[in-house]
């Protein structure tokens, strides 16, 4: 029976032998060792008709081949088969080529991992790339977060005396919203807003916080800068 074989696509003698047992549609746990030796052999020899060179790991894959097609054709005699009639001579040429399999499926994985990662570019680090980006002068020189939250805190304590409200409603302020209103407000006072005015007509604690993430969100869009003339004072906001 003759056999069609690309050459060039076979990486080596395991990868010929699973072809060969994908061709034939045979368990790999129960190769006909006798047929696939001679396809095997018969691809060997295409090899030498056309004037390639055969790597000495298809050789050695043959010499196994054949070794194992011998075994399996000597008699035995009754004391030998009852002891070996559990063992298999193919069962090492099995386990290799399962072994094969599960390396080819990791580097079949890794390449498409490989193929996913080219198309992306990775962002350079250096910080020279990107200062053109920046303004050179910096809104917040000088504060901390801690000054921030430090005067948030001190608004929430002036709020702790005011009488609870027993009824709770589902608050609508926005974070868009309360940036709108700043926005505004800073267009009006050119001399700047205290940090502490900005809360005075506040509600409810979430309101509070709305107004506040609201102030972060416009000091880090570069819209409006923070001022404190000296260490625990007061915190005035300007437009940018």
């Amino acid at each position: 029976m003759s056999i069609e074989l690309h050459l060039q696509t076979f990486e080596g003698p395991f990868d010929l032998l699973l072809h060969l047992i994908d061709k034939n549609q045979v368990d790999i746990y129960d190769i006909p060792i006798a047929e696939i030796t001679r396809q095997y052999l018969d691809y060997l020899a295409a090899m030498e008709e056309l004037d390639l060179e055969i790597a000495s790991s298809f050789l050695v894959m043959a010499a196994t081949l054949l070794s194992i097609k011998a075994k399996m054709l000597l008699p035995k005699d009754e004391q030998t088969e009852a002891e070996l009639e559990d063992e298999d001579v193919r069962e090492e040429l099995v386990q290799d080529l399962l072994e094969y399999l599960r390396v080819k499926e990791a580097a079949a994985l890794l390449a498409d991992y490989a193929a996913v990662e080219a198309g992306y570019l990775k962002r350079p680090n250096e910080d020279e790339l990107y200062v053109e980006l920046f303004s050179a002068a910096n809104p917040l020189e000088g504060k901390t977060l801690a000054d921030l939250t430090s005067a948030f805190a001190r608004i929430v304590k002036k709020l702790e005396g005011k009488p609870e409200v027993l009824e709770v409603a589902k608050s609508r302020v926005t974070v868009k919203d309360k940036s709108a209103e700043l926005r505004f407000l800073l267009r009006k006072s050119r001399n700047g807003l205290l940090f502490d005015d900005l809360f005075m007509n506040i509600q409810s604690k979430i309101e509070m916080v709305v107004v506040f993430l609201a102030l972060l969100e416009l000091i880090r869009s570069h819209e409006v800068r923070a001022c404190q003339e000296s260490n625990f004072g007061e915190i005035y906001i300007f437009a940018a």
